[in-house]
């Protein structure tokens, strides 16, 4: 179990890079999930989350009796997970924003949109974009 779970965590960055890369919108929105699924698990893996007592040290006791659950692998993997609900959401209205914006998918073809916008102002014809909004 201790070689498989490093070994998935590679697999599962390795994955939500390979998403992230490509130049669909819905692939880009999976992988930065599955990044943020693998560095929960490297996280869980670095942080050796063990059973045992809590790390809460009793009035009579001056030391944590061993076996105790470190605290702050536990924090930082709740944090990971705010922190990556939070890009995700920002990343989904973002994208939606632009698909509603340019009415496309494709990184690529977001390209054509830039030199439409620029040909449209060479030209002064800004109107069909304030009436946008």
């Amino acid at each position: 179990m201790e070689i498989l779970l490093p070994i998935l965590v590679g697999i599962l960055f390795a994955s939500g890079l390979y998403l992230i890369l490509h130049r669909h919108f819905f692939k880009l929105i999976l992988g930065i999930i599955i990044f943020g699924l693998a560095t929960n698990l490297f996280l869980f893996v670095i942080g050796r989350l063990t059973r045992g007592n809590t790390a809460i040290i009793d009035d009579d006791v001056t030391i944590a009796s061993e076996p105790f659950a470190d605290p702050v692998p536990q924090a930082l993997l709740l944090t990971a997970i705010v922190i990556g609900f939070g890009i995700q959401a920002f990343a989904i209205v973002l994208i939606k924003r632009v698909y509603q914006a340019f009415g496309t998918n494709d990184l690529d073809d977001l390209d054509k949109t830039d030199k439409i916008h620029e040909e449209l102002l060479s030209e002064g014809n800004t109107q069909k974009y304030d009436q946008q909004d």
